[in-house]
């Protein structure tokens, strides 16, 4: 697609989910979902490569897809914007990771601890019966960081990279991982292609979202010094500088103790020497993970338009070496 189209849908995609966020019915993620676990209920076996194949078939069909949309829209201007803001706006997903966060962070506010503990499984997996009032701000914060990066960032980056087959493939890769890449019995072995993967095609979003985080931060020395510091010491290797870089920007400590399903993990602490988290930072990652984003996206197509630059130059280079 031209950049000027990619350009348009981009941002028209960007505006809807800010302005709609994500539809409660419908939405063609959950269909996604749907399917693959549909696949998954064929192919499952308590074995790696069994979880590859299913890992194959739902990513593969996911980009296959999206490539014959873009293709049968190609060298047409406004089905081509169309297609990319739909697209953007399917697999995006910061406005309702906000709307959650600020519901949790509200009902802290208001000493509403069970209602907290209720919305919490809307943004994360931890077990919220294990969390206190602060453990529970602790887990909105990390989260809000970690999903700026899945739910935005690495979709726009993937999509600046590959148009609309990037966006659906790194949308369907991370909706799998959510689904069978956790270390549950079932799926130790049989999401391990998942979870591998989905580390793989998050790594670039990742570190663009610590990046912009230190742009975009009340504290970018502090959050440079963090996530420099602390980054590597997360066990995840994309939520770590992540993470990292929103506790130094917001000054606040995060990782620790926390427990998943009855599983109890004890994570290293990130920016050791700040203070705890507070309700009040809810608010503040949620304004910091709206910043990065729309920098995210001056970023896709900023990127876009340096391509296409390079891309003309080359060709305009063989012309001339042609003649």
């Amino acid at each position: 697609m031209p950049f000027c189209g990619f350009a348009c849908g981009t941002a028209l995609g960007y505006l809807a989910d800010l302005v709609f966020g994500d539809p409660r019915r419908g939405h063609p993620v959950a269909a996604f979902g749907r399917a693959a676990h549909a696949v998954e209920q064929r192919l499952w076996r308590d074995h790696r490569g069994h979880g590859a194949l299913h890992t194959l078939v739902c990513a593969g069909g996911a980009v296959a897809g999206a490539g014959l949309l873009a293709r049968a829209v190609r060298g047409r201007r406004a089905p081509g914007v169309a297609l990319t803001a739909a697209a953007t706006w399917a697999v995006l997903g910061g406005t309702s990771l906000g709307r959650e966060a600020r519901a949790i962070g509200g009902a802290l506010a208001a000493g509403d601890i069970e209602v907290a503990r209720e919305r919490l499984p809307h943004l994360c997996g931890r077990d919220p019966q294990a969390l206190d009032g602060q453990q529970i701000a602790r887990a909105v914060v990390e989260s809000v960081a970690e999903n700026t990066s899945d739910a935005v960032v690495g979709a726009l980056f993937w999509g600046a990279l590959g148009g609309v087959p990037g966006l659906a493939g790194f949308r369907a890769v991370n909706t799998l991982d959510a689904m069978v890449g956790h270390k549950s019995p079932r799926h130790r072995r049989f999401g391990w292609a998942s979870a591998r993967l989905d580390d793989v095609v998050g790594w670039p979003g990742a570190r663009l979202t610590a990046a912009l985080t230190v742009l975009a931060g009340p504290d970018p020395r502090g959050a440079w010094r963090v996530a420099r510091r602390d980054a590597s010491r997360h066990p995840s290797p994309n939520a770590g500088p992540v993470e990292a870089a929103f506790a130094g920007a917001l000054g606040v400590r995060l990782g620790g103790t926390l427990a998943y399903a009855g599983r109890v993990e004890h994570r290293p602490v990130l920016g050791a020497e700040l203070r705890p988290v507070r309700v009040a930072d809810i608010e503040r990652a949620v304004r910091l993970s709206r910043r990065v984003s729309l920098l995210a996206v001056g970023t896709a197509i900023g990127g876009r338009a340096l391509g296409s630059l390079v891309k003309s130059a080359a060709a305009s280079a063989a012309r001339r070496r042609n003649r």
